[in-house]
């Protein structure tokens, strides 16, 4: 474990300066499941953590039927998922937050934490990306809003500047005739990292596609969204045709690689595969 020091924030102009006079090694601490393992195996150099759970605007749920949804970057996972306006009208934020690591973790880990990690394999981060999350960055120069789908640059690395920080993720209002669903495929039952992850969003005008979005994880070196298999089903009822079509294209999408978790080829077709049962479960929940 590397040498470092603790400091503790109450507001995010407070985290902004600390962040600015630690420079670039110093790191947000949330849940810090991810941050204290790889500070601890030197895969990140980290000198001063900077504690953000104390500061309101990173903690709490909060919804409405006209603002949607706004996630505190640090609210722990079992919050996220345990939560009545989450469950009923954002279930795949629920399928994915509950399966990140086990209860220990899910009692520390946030959303905001697996963003900032931008792990290609993340779970929650394709289940953001198709609700359309954007992340509420706060920094020395003001700040910003930076959609989900365009925060990631490469494995583990993203748009942040080392002086800024996810503030909460923001989710717009679920549309009448919605749905979403996200599975993933792992080697064990429980506890371990995506071979492949799947996030999908319908929306319907009576029995045609109105909108549809279908995000990857473990593909592609960041998190991708598959428009091909988008387009495959906008403007058309949703058949087996069209989602064969949608599942052949995902497949066509990923670009991933072989490694100790999956080859190639398997996880070409389980993006198929994915694609296609989490268009069925988006459906059936938009038409219920």
């Amino acid at each position: 474990m590397q040498a470092v020091s603790y400091q503790r924030a109450s507001t995010v102009s407070e985290a902004i300066n600390l962040l600015r006079e630690g420079g670039e090694t110093a790191r947000v601490l949330a849940g810090g499941t991810d941050l204290i393992v790889q500070a601890r195996e030197r895969k990140r150099n980290v000198d001063r953590f900077i504690d953000i759970k104390h500061i309101p605007e990173v903690m709490g749920i909060s919804y409405n039927t006209s603002d949607g949804l706004t996630i505190g970057a640090a609210t722990p996972l079992y919050q996220v998922y345990d939560d009545d306006d989450v469950k009923a009208h954002y279930p795949a934020i629920v399928e994915a937050s509950s399966v990140i690591g086990g209860t220990a973790v899910q009692g520390r880990a946030s959303l905001g934490g697996n963003l900032c990690n931008s792990s290609p394999a993340g779970d929650s981060l394709t289940a953001m990306m198709v609700l359309g999350a954007v992340a509420h960055i706060a920094g020395p120069n003001g700040e910003r809003d930076v959609a989900v789908t365009e925060f990631f640059t490469g494995p583990g690395a993203n748009v942040l500047a080392s002086d800024e920080f996810v503030v909460n993720i923001q989710f717009p209002a679920r549309a009448a005739g919605s749905g979403s669903a996200w599975q993933r495929f792992i080697p064990r039952n429980e506890m371990d990292i995506a071979v492949v992850n799947c996030g999908t969003y319908l929306a319907f005008d009576g029995d045609t596609v109105s909108d549809a979005r279908i995000a990857l994880g473990a593909v592609a070196a960041t998190p991708i969204m598959a428009p091909a298999a988008a387009e495959a089903l906008i403007g058309r009822p949703l058949t087996d045709e069209t989602i064969a079509a949608a599942a052949a294209a995902s497949s066509e999408t990923a670009t991933p690689i072989d490694d100790m978790r999956g080859s190639i080829r398997q996880r070409k077709h389980l993006a198929g595969v994915l694609t296609e049962r989490t268009l069925r479960i988006a459906a059936d929940r938009a038409r219920a």
